[in-house]
């Protein structure tokens, strides 16, 4: 029982911080860090224990399902290059350095366990910056970059991961003998990812009730990471892969009732993680501390703060050598509004150099190492200050960053949302031609009305859309009313809020036009 109630006051505070952080403007894992450091120093905190062996799988498999969902890969198609330096350049330095830096430090720590310090720690997670940079609207392309990184670097990094988990418990490396297997996993995971997911596609479109078709989505993400693992390919590749490949083929079989609440729920799932992941690892933090005497507290904290000097002095002296590299390229952007939104310009390569904050899949792969590895606690403690200090630093510097170095957005994502919507209502309108109804009629003039919007100023949008809300903040306080005077019972009064509800959905504002 103080378990679930430890849960439940985890859970509720958590709560409560991230809507300080929406308040204040402040991305929420900024304050989920601080609250994840003050369980490590609070006595007689509660003991929380996972299986490492399960850690990845629940911490990581959905978290890189939601964002592979989320990718574009024709961005990801025009930005191959500055994305592909980052997620492979710089997550490989990174690894490096860290793994010298550490050893410089503690010369005893095996190489192997080194470059797992290292693969920890290179990953960076776009969480907590695109929570700034969407606020401020930065070029989309920085946007896409950054998402595109933390992607895939995922998948470079933990690949690296395992490969030092993998000789350290064989006590020797072959780079000869890694690197045919490492491409057999590869090719092996790209085939089985993309496989399975034409697969639950068929799958999924068999269920129609929400409750059961949100359950599957979740019982096949974590199936889909353990067959990768019992196949002994790499399951972070396999769950990209079969995220995109959901990404492109799903929508078409899913209908509005069951993506709304879908959405819904990975949303809260992923907040639920970030949640847990920042608080097992301040649990485990005490003890660790408690353990320590006061000279290696001492020793621990200074390398702990070495890792965390090299991991941002590594970003920033890359991407700064890539825009060097790009600007001795041929060609390059093709107009200055992309050059500006690029890693050509020390602007653009500043706000994407400063946006290397940790997350959860540093925390979720140093709480999953073994509890006999070579220097765990150190490796833990070290993991934990880069998410934290890296948070803190950056994450809180990041948005008067933006206001400073002023770049706009050109907005290509409004515009490409214009040219579909004026497509897609045309093709409305097409469809009802020759029904002569009246309430054909009437519907083929609403869509013209949507239409004659279109391509007009956003205000205008913006200005329809505020009607309709107060209109519909009308129609529920008179729903309430009806339902507070005993006039309608609560099945009548949900049965119309639900309608009302998709109206509000249909008239909110949207990206771009406030």
């Amino acid at each position: 029982m103080i378990f679930f109630e430890s849960i439940l006051a985890i859970m509720f505070g958590a709560v409560i911080l991230a809507a300080a952080a929406r308040r204040a403007g402040i991305p929420y894992p900024v304050v989920l860090a601080i609250g994840g450091t003050a369980l490590a120093f609070i006595p007689h905190a509660p003991r929380i224990a996972l299986d490492p062996e399960l850690v990845l799988a629940l911490f990581v498999a959905p978290i890189l399902l939601d964002a592979a969902f989320d990718s574009s890969p024709r961005d990801l198609r025009r930005n191959w290059l500055p994305v592909g330096s980052l997620v492979f350049v710089a997550v490989g330095v990174t690894t490096v350095v860290v793994a010298i830096v550490a050893r410089w430090f503690v010369p005893d720590l095996p190489w192997a366990a080194a470059i797992a310090l290292g693969a920890i720690v290179a990953p960076p997670d776009a969480v907590a910056a695109t929570a700034i940079l969407r606020k401020v609207r930065p070029p989309h392309r920085i946007v896409v970059i950054l998402e595109g990184e933390s992607l895939l670097n995922d998948a470079t990094a933990l690949l690296i991961y395992r490969l030092a988990l993998g000789a350290v418990a064989a006590g020797s490396f072959s780079v000869t003998s890694a690197l045919p297997a490492f491409a057999l996993v590869t090719f092996g995971s790209l085939v089985l990812g993309a496989l399975l997911g034409l697969v639950a596609v068929r799958l999924l479109a068999l269920f129609r009730d929400p409750p059961s078709a949100i359950i599957l989505q979740f019982i096949s993400t974590f199936g889909v990471w353990i067959l990768a693992e019992r196949l002994h390919l790499s399951g972070i590749i396999t769950i990209v892969v079969y995220g995109i490949t959901l990404a492109r083929t799903a929508p078409e079989r899913t209908s509005a009732r069951l993506r709304i609440p879908s959405y819904a729920v990975w949303e809260t799932t992923v907040f639920v993680l970030q949640v847990l992941a920042f608080v097992l690892v301040g649990l485990q933090l005490r003890p660790i501390l408690d353990s320590l005497d006061a000279a290696q507290r001492v020793q621990y904290t200074w390398i702990a703060l070495a890792v965390l000097a090299t991991v941002i002095l590594v970003r920033l002296t890359w991407v700064m050598t890539y825009r060097a590299l790009a600007a001795l390229r041929p060609g390059g952007a093709a107009n200055a509004s992309e050059k500006a939104a690029s890693l050509q310009t020390a602007k653009g390569s500043v706000i994407v150099a400063w946006s290397g904050m940790r997350g959860i899949v540093t925390l979720a792969a140093a709480y999953a190492l073994p509890a006999d590895f070579p220097y765990r606690d150190m490796i833990l403690v070290c993991a934990f200050t880069v998410v934290v200090g890296t948070l803190l630093i950056q994450g809180l510097t990041l948005a008067p960053l933006l206001r400073y170095l002023a770049i706009s957005d050109d907005r290509p994502v409004d515009r490409e949302f214009a040219i579909a919507r004026k497509a897609a209502l045309e093709a409305a309108i097409g469809s009802l031609e020759g029904a002569l109804p009246p309430a054909a009629v009437a519907i083929r003039q609403e869509y013209r009305d949507m239409l004659e919007q279109t391509g007009r100023n956003a205000r205008l949008d913006t200005d329809h859309n505020a009607l309709r809300r107060t209109a519909i903040a009308a129609a529920r306080r008179t729903a309430f009313d009806l339902r507070q005077r005993g006039i309608v019972g609560d099945d009548a009064f949900h049965r119309l809020e639900e309608e009302l509800d998709w109206l509000e959905l249909g008239a909110a504002p949207r990206e771009g036009t406030a």
